[in-house]
């Protein structure tokens, strides 16, 4: 009985840690400027506050399961060293493009393949498609869930 106590304890402290770390996003932290330019007008957000509840679960959401937008396959193959393969196609793309991020997939029935960069839009992809159709002349752009971007550090 002691130990079931204790797992129980256990699992609302991580649970209690866990919703205490969840940011609360607020409408008007998104749309925060700077009004130090001046003849510049100030937008004050006046709503329920139930908006801004659904607006950090949705983004909250977001962050954790991605987003649409598109990535570059470079690699897809089914061959009996294909997962030896798409490991030394990926080291290979990280040595040649350590800016773009780049990911290894498996699809049953037994697809390996390797996908690159998070872009949200096809005509931002393609601008890098066109970099990596250089060396891999196979890449085409695929649809995909893409990690969320933090558009506030580019």
């Amino acid at each position: 009985m002691i130990r079931y106590t204790t797992a129980f304890q256990i699992i609302l402290l991580l649970s209690i840690n866990l919703c205490a770390a969840q940011d609360f996003i607020k409408a008007s932290d998104i749309i925060a400027r700077s009004y130090a330019s001046t003849g510049s007008g100030r937008l004050n957000i006046i709503q329920d506050p139930g908006v801004d509840s659904l607006l950090s679960r949705y983004i909250s959401y977001k962050r954790i399961n991605g987003t649409d937008g598109h990535r570059i396959q470079i690699y897809a193959s089914s061959a009996r060293n294909a997962r030896e393969e798409s490991a030394k196609i990926r080291a290979e793309f990280i040595s040649r493009f350590p800016d773009i991020p780049s990911y290894s997939k498996f699809d049953p029935p037994g697809y390996y393949k390797i996908r690159v960069g998070d872009y949200r839009t096809k005509t931002e992809a393609t601008k890098y498609l066109i970099a990596v159709r250089r060396v891999y002349q196979d890449a085409y752009l695929v649809p995909d869930v893409i990690n969320f971007q933090d558009l506030n550090t580019k």
